[in-house]
């Protein structure tokens, strides 16, 4: 058994409940939301936990004004908050009648988009946080392996809590594949989504063998049989409920034509290695998508730690790229991405890199230290660039 890993985003879930009424923890499921909570809630005395999809808890709730009343000077954690959207309009009467900070934390399996609607009479009081699988960042040392193993493990079976800690990537794999399942046939119809399992997951499976691919919506349509719309919503349910991450493209005033398609990469490395049955590190390195997977690590390391960082890509018509560009207060950065401890860069890289005037450039690559390649440019690891970056 492993010990508790613990979340970075701890501290900052502990600052905001005391700058804030509410706080709300969005994230997908069995991403640690629970646990994270339950941590932060042993600090205050008296909070009070109610999971909304135990009927038990749920009918605590049958007069919520009451029982808010009742526990006023307590902190309530209300657990699957979608399961109840009608909530929000009470928690506002009784956020602005008790006038004081850390009244409630709020946990949630849908994006604040998608509970939007019901959320937004809380605003000015309500603050965000998603929560992701564990990141690259989070695997403490007293784990099993090397820092390179560790990564690896990551790498392969992703950063859901039982995914990355089970006892053996077999067994890994058997609960990433419930878990896409249990996605398909019961959590998204809860959300009020009627969709057939099948089709999506279809789709899902589709979408993770164009991983990193510019989105091209007309060939997908052709492929599912339905219209472009069709599948524009299905990605923006995927993303909105934390599956996928749609990279936008970079615009700029330079006089180049730059693709406009955003692309599509399935957030979590463990479950895009479950969509294609790739069960093993020696699957993973003899497999077409291997680069591709490493590409969309990466960038949801890199974007999941910066949160005040920009995204995007960069790619003219004639094929020139860079894989992420981040701006940040006055400054650009572009960031290459090579799989191999021994990266190359292509001709199209560096033009791109004086097409947007990039102040520094990165070659992210498996290697142990950093060293230039030319002025401004570097080849780095994954983990000291954010830890540069975070500086």
């Amino acid at each position: 058994m492993h010990g508790l890993i613990e979340r970075k985003i701890e501290d900052t879930v502990k600052q905001r409940l005391e700058q804030n009424p509410a706080v709300a923890l969005l994230g997908a499921r069995q991403v640690g939301k629970s646990t994270l909570a339950e941590q932060i809630i042993k600090e205050y005395p008296n909070a009070l936990y109610l999971d909304l999809e135990k009927p038990s808890d749920l009918n605590k709730l049958n007069n919520p004004e009451l029982f808010f009343e009742q526990f006023s000077c307590r902190l309530i954690c209300l657990d699957e908050i979608q399961r109840l959207p009608e909530i929000f309009s009470i928690l506002r009467s009784v956020i602005d009648t008790k006038k004081r900070n850390a009244q409630f934390l709020l946990l949630g399996s849908a994006s604040r988009d998608l509970i939007k609607q019901s959320s937004e009479s809380l605003a000015g009081r309500l603050s965000y946080i998603e929560v992701t699988p564990f990141l690259e960042s989070e695997l403490a040392p007293q784990l099993k392996g090397t820092q390179s193993e560790r990564r690896n493990q990551h790498w392969l079976r992703g950063g859901y809590p039982r995914s990355f800690l089970s006892s053996n990537d077999e067994n890994s794999l058997q609960w990433r594949e419930d878990y896409i399942q249990t996605y398909l046939e019961r959590d998204l119809p809860q959300l009020g989504f009627n969709i057939p399992a099948n089709t999506l997951g279809r789709f899902w499976r589709m979408l993770a063998h164009s991983h990193g691919q510019t989105l091209n919506a007309s060939k997908l349509a052709d492929s599912m049989g339905v219209s472009a719309h069709t599948i524009r919503k299905y990605i923006d349910l995927l993303e909105q409920t934390f599956i996928t991450r749609n990279l936008q493209p970079y615009f700029s005033n330079t006089k180049k034509r730059l693709i406009k398609s955003p692309k599509v990469y399935i957030r979590d490395t463990g479950l895009l290695h479950a969509l294609l049955n790739i069960e093993n590190m020696e699957d993973l390195f003899s497999h077409p998508v291997y680069g591709a997977s490493y590409e969309g690590y990466v960038i949801e390391n890199i974007l999941a730690n910066l949160k005040r960082w920009r995204g995007s890509f960069y790619r003219t018509s004639n094929g020139a790229e860079i894989d992420l560009v981040l701006e940040g207060g006055n400054k650009t950065i572009a960031i290459e991405i090579k799989a191999s401890a021994n990266p190359k860069v292509s001709k199209g890289f560096w033009t791109s890199i004086d097409e947007i005037k990039a102040d520094f450039s990165y070659v992210v690559a498996p290697v142990n230290e950093e060293y230039p390649l030319e002025k401004n440019v570097s080849v780095i690891s994954m983990s000291l660039l954010i830890e540069k970056l975070m500086q």
